[in-house]
């Protein structure tokens, strides 16, 4: 080995942060080069660049305008704001009537295209044959309009049905929890009948203040108080409604030994069956490795009746609820298409996007899309967001009589400011009071257990989880999941995995999932062993590596080839054309997610390609080649490769196409 080799070796492992990679596969003359020509008008400017870079037209010419580099340097942390939609307009979409071979009622005042020959000469070529909806259920809803089309639209511009397909599929509910007309009707017009949440809401919003001083001090100081949400309304009064009582919390305040017990559950037999025989010990070893325990719940598991939708459930969650802590890791992702691939690779609990609570009251469309629930998805949440607790509670009470979930899952952990400042997401930990109402309204009219996701506080020198963890297991939570880190550090340093196990300690028996840094499942075993944890949450590690699920119950490093990556790509765009649609509009939306996806993907260093294992979620690699053009293609931090791979899965990108990813690159520090 050359005496430079070594140098750059040597540099490599004792800088921190840096991933230590094989030599071999190690290019130590790469120079950093700036794509910008699918960068929007307003970064190029920031960046200090005075002419347009490439533009990349339908047949895939690149049209080379010119590119100068930026003079100036701009600090890259956060999230990237006003990103571009892309957008179809109305005008140049087929009116969806003409489609399926209807009439159109709104005639000549259609805002839609209605010439078909018209729209079929001016749509661009199909970019493959073959149509993953055609092929699936027998039929594509897209007809003419599907970039697809060639094998299902006839002569005369028909859509052609395989019977036999959609004879197959006949009664079959593939996607739940789709927005129903009648009651987004009735939120529109504001005439839903909440009299249920505002008799509830009486007694919660008249509880006396309780001293939560001591966080409440800890945790918001008088330079940094959040923004107060114009046009709260106050509870209407609700007449002759239902009275509805507040549940107690199920879990005494009693910290005896005594008061500690699990209770008892019963089963179609009558027979007894303790709930710690589900929940992970507090003073023993990693439950995965108990074979005996896990045979004894695979038994127990036969005879527990998940309970219908009609009773009240809050207080600490058993295996008598819906959400059946077995003694393994469980872990909830992202949006739909990406939940159905992490399921496949091994998930046990997925949870919708962050929704939020006034938008879903709003009747808005897109953000009831959140909420969907793939056939799959076994265990499965929704994700609310707000800060009132009026909206919260009737919130809830909608989700309860209209969609079919699990749990919901309360967000006290998103960081960024937009959501901050108006007293939502980490804000609410420092507005206990407030705090309280939420969750006791929601307990009282949810009929599934609500839990609770959060930070370890908003300042990293004031931790507040474990003072607020107990209340929460006394307002009637049934489990709490802590990202080891506060709202200031965002996802930066390291996860404080020590203090989550003093909250799971301070709240005990109140299961407490972990979250932060969990990348192999050597972390996962580590953390399992080390902590009290009932079980763990993965986020960014799925994002990077979703095999990461395989990996932690087969308990091995997955050296995963370039191709069999592409092909969970692949598999993610024919989920994503199947949930947006594989028309022009879908096809952006598929393409739009997938490069985020890959701003992400793009982190991931192969097994074979480490000199020590495992790789660390704080490590970035330097410049490497891979084992071939793939995966060293897969390896780009470059955004115009992201581009490339989705071109090779979703066609070129139109001429006007810009993209900058949702978040900035801060997660290596």
């Amino acid at each position: 080995m050359s005496t430079g080799e070594s140098k750059d070796k040597s540099s490599c492992e004792s800088q921190f942060g840096v991933a230590h990679l094989k030599q071999e596969f190690v290019v130590t003359d790469y120079k950093p080069h700036l794509s910008v020509q699918y960068l929007p008008e307003n970064v190029r400017e920031e960046l200090g660049l005075s002419v347009v870079g490439k533009k990349r037209s339908l047949e895939g010419e690149d049209k080379t305008v010119g590119e100068e580099l930026p003079h100036k340097k701009i600090k890259l942390k956060g999230r990237n704001k006003r990103c571009r939609q892309h957008l179809v307009e109305h005008q140049k979409k087929l009116c969806p009537s003409i489609i399926h071979n209807h009439d159109c009622k709104y005639g000549n005042k259609c805002r839609f295209f209605h010439d078909v020959s018209a729209f079929f000469e001016a749509k661009p070529p199909d970019i493959s044959p073959d149509c993953h909806n055609f092929l699936t259920f027998g039929k594509c809803g897209y007809g003419i309009a599907c970039r697809f089309a060639s094998k299902h639209i006839s002569n005369d511009l028909k859509n052609i049905v395989n019977e036999n397909v959609v004879k197959e599929n006949e009664g079959k509910i593939f996607v739940l929890n789709s927005a129903p007309k009648d009651i987004i009707g009735k939120l529109w017009k504001k005439k839903y009948n909440f009299d249920r949440a505002n008799a509830v809401l009486k007694k919660v919003l008249n509880l006396s203040s309780n001293s939560h001083s001591e966080i409440d001090s800890m945790a918001l100081s008088t330079s940094d108080k959040v923004d107060e949400p114009i046009g709260n309304k106050k509870v209407d009064d609700c007449g002759n409604g239902d009275q509805v009582s507040i549940s107690e919390p199920s879990v005494s305040k009693d910290t005896s030994p005594a008061s500690q017990e699990c209770p008892r559950l019963t089963n179609d037999d009558n027979s007894t069956v303790c709930a710690s025989d589900f929940c992970r010990p507090q003073s023993q070893g990693d439950p995965i490795s108990m074979s005996e325990n896990n045979q004894r719940v695979a038994e127990l598991e036969k005879n527990v009746v998940r309970p219908q939708h009609k009773s009240s459930s809050s207080g600490c969650l058993t295996d008598a609820d819906v959400i059946r802590l077995r003694p393994q890791e469980k872990k909830l992702v992202g949006n739909l298409p990406f939940r159905r691939i992490c399921k496949r690779l091994g998930a046990d609990i997925t949870c919708g996007e962050m929704a939020v609570a006034t938008n879903i009251l709003q009747g808005q469309m897109s953000e009831w899309a959140l909420l969907k629930r793939h056939v799959t998805e076994d265990v499965f949440g929704v994700q609310l967001c707000g800060s009132y607790p009026d909206s919260m509670t009737r919130c809830a009470q909608v989700i309860s009589e209209t969609l079919e979930v699990d749990f919901v899952d309360i967000n006290c952990g998103c960081p960024i400011d937009m959501v901050y400042k108006k007293g939502e997401g980490c804000a609410l930990m420092g507005k206990m009071n407030k705090f309280e109402k939420i969750i006791r309204g929601m307990t009282s009219v949810l009929d599934v257990p609500l839990s609770v996701k959060m930070r370890t506080g908003i300042y990293s020198s004031k931790s507040v989880a474990h003072i607020l963890s107990p209340k929460l297991r006394d307002w009637g939570v049934s489990f709490v999941t802590i990202h080891g880190r506060s709202r200031e550090q965002r996802y930066t340093k390291f996860a404080d995995w020590e203090y989550i196990d003093e909250c799971t300690q301070a709240a005990a028996p109140l299961p407490i999932f972990g979250n932060g840094d969990i990348m192999s499942y050597e972390d996962a075993d580590l953390h399992l062993e080390k902590t009290g944890v009932t079980g763990l949450m993965i986020a960014r590690g799925a994002l990077i590596k979703p095999w990461i699920f395989t990996e932690i119950k087969e308990k091995r490093h997955w050296d995963i080839s370039a191709n069999e990556r592409f092909d969970i790509l692949k598999e993610f765009v024919n989920n994503g054309l199947e949930h947006w649609g594989s028309d022009q509009q879908g096809l952006n939306t598929t393409r739009k997610f997938l490069l985020e996806w890959l701003s992400f993907l793009h982190r991931y260093i192969p097994v074979g390609l480490l000199e020590r294992l495992p790789q660390k979620i704080h490590e970035r690699p330097p410049h490497y080649k891979g084992r071939n053009d793939l995966e060293t293609l897969m390896a780009s931090a470059n955004c115009a490769d992201w581009i490339k791979i989705s071109e090779m899965l979703l066609g070129p990108v139109p001429t006007e196409f810009t993209f900058l990813p949702k978040h900035k690159a801060n997660a290596y520090k």
